[in-house]
């Protein structure tokens, strides 16, 4: 019987590909600028990504979903992946973690 991942497996897999997406104008991955509010591993390992842009005008709004979704897929154990935009709460500069702050300069 091969073994499975367990929920949390994939969720942290999930989030390590998440660091590997960068906006374009910005040098920090989208996961420490906060735009990722929410990682959902569902029933049937769907995931589910709850996420954002820096602005609703930001230039990769039309593709930066669709990479996200197509390199959510490729995590092992993941049956599918579900990105929702969303623009509330609106991003601001608080939700970046601490390291993003200081690649960025302000810290």
């Amino acid at each position: 019987m091969s073994e499975e991942r367990s929920k949390e497996e994939i969720k942290e897999a999930v989030i390590e590909v998440l660091k590997t997406i960068f906006d374009p104008e910005i040098p920090v991955n989208i996961y420490e600028l906060g735009l990722v509010y929410e990682v959902n591993v569902m029933p049937e390992n769907v995931v589910e990504i709850v996420m954002t842009l820096t602005s609703p005008n930001c230039p990769v709004a039309g593709t930066l979903p669709g990479e996200v979704e197509e390199k959510v897929k490729s995590v092992s154990g993941v049956s599918d992946a579900v990105v929702e935009l969303v623009f509330e709460p609106a991003w601001n500069q608080e939700m970046m973690s601490e390291e993003a702050k200081l690649e960025l300069g302000f810290m």
